[in-house]
């Protein structure tokens, strides 16, 4: 698979990375480990290198099998987390309540709506430096590794001032804990802020045909300043794999009453699946990596994530790292996504 650098880090990450958000289970409605593990062994067999997981991804789940299907094979591996988002203690902005499955609510004074499961887990945002270097030592230990080559901030918060955290995340690249730093979810005048202090290698943003909001203004800020954009939910969480008609999600699942999942809008992207079948079949493929490859024909974008739940999807988002679309195929995908409004 082809490979890009992140930023000015000197590392080089595989254009399609391995996504572990469902790994963990949370949100997903659940997981199995043992097919996780074959997932990313199957993964780093087709080729790829960058894997990127973070704690609150089932709270530690994730980074507990990320650890255990890279052991003896550390050296393979750009081993990507991130930081700020906490259930240890109420510190920075609170941010939700959720069980072990699923999210529960969003006002602080709502745990739970009246007959729902009471949260296990009081989450907030902050990046303060105790806080980072704790969730380092603790993503350290569940991977098992000594390094992480990329962390990053999860989201922005308002209590510690960005020049801080900067400071804090310099200060461990420096003593060796990790290679290099990315901020996810930010904006061009927050990302100006951590470059205020030092190089920023990489933005993890949501990004995909159905998704293209940072176009005008963070994707090419980004490329102005050399900054790798890593793009998660290139799929619009499995909804541009080709697979989409029929699913059914199990409790816990966010995608059971996302809109996009719903007949109407599924109704209303039927040409554009239909052009992602046609191209898949010209240049056998399948409708998933047309997407991917569209994401990573866009100028600006360097890597995407994919995530996989078993050893198919695995080898399939990894196949999709060596296919390049012409750009008539990539404007016409683009016109019948922006035609969904």
């Amino acid at each position: 698979m082809r490979t890009l650098p992140l930023g000015q880090s000197g590392i080089q990450a595989s254009v399609v990375g391995f996504g572990a958000w469902a790994a963990g289970g949370w949100l997903w409605g659940g997981a199995d480990a043992n097919d996780a593990v074959a997932a990313i062994h199957a993964y780093l067999d087709g080729g790829g290198n960058l894997i990127d997981t973070a704690p609150m991804y089932g709270f530690g789940r994730s980074e507990e099998i990320v650890g255990q299907a890279i052991q003896g094979r550390r050296g393979q591996v750009v081993l990507a987390t991130k930081c700020g988002l906490i259930w240890h203690a109420e510190r920075g902005d609170f941010n939700f309540y959720s069980t072990h499955d699923t999210i529960t609510g969003f006002k602080k004074d709502s745990p739970a709506p009246e007959g729902q499961p009471k949260p296990d887990h009081v989450i907030y945002r902050c990046l303060a430096p105790d806080i980072i270097r704790y969730e380092v030592e603790q993503s350290l230990r569940r991977m098992k590794v000594d390094y992480i080559d990329l962390l990053q901030t999860h989201w922005p918060e308002t209590q510690t001032p960005r020049p801080e955290t900067m400071a804090c995340l310099m200060d461990l690249k420096r003593e060796g804990k990790i290679r290099a730093i990315g901020v996810s979810n930010t904006t061009v005048p927050q990302l100006e802020e951590y470059l205020s202090v030092g190089p920023v290698d990489n933005v993890q943003e949501r990004y995909s045909l159905l998704d293209r909001r940072h176009n005008q203004s963070l994707l090419p800020f980004a490329g102005a300043k050399n900054i790798a954009f890593l793009c998660y939910s290139p799929l619009e969480q499995g909804l541009l794999s080709g697979k989409a008609a029929g699913r059914t999600f199990q409790p816990g699942d966010q995608r059971l009453k996302n809109a996009k999942f719903q007949p109407e809008y599924l109704a209303k992207c039927e040409p554009l699946f239909k052009l992602q079948a046609n191209l898949a079949e010209q240049y056998g493929a399948t409708p998933g990596q047309v997407a991917l490859a569209w994401t990573l024909a866009q100028p600006g974008v360097t890597h995407t994530l994919a995530g996989a739940r078993n050893i198919a999807q695995a080898v399939e988002n990894a196949g999709a790292g060596r296919l390049a679309l012409a750009s008539a195929e990539v404007q016409a995908l683009t016109d019948a996504a922006a035609a969904i409004g």
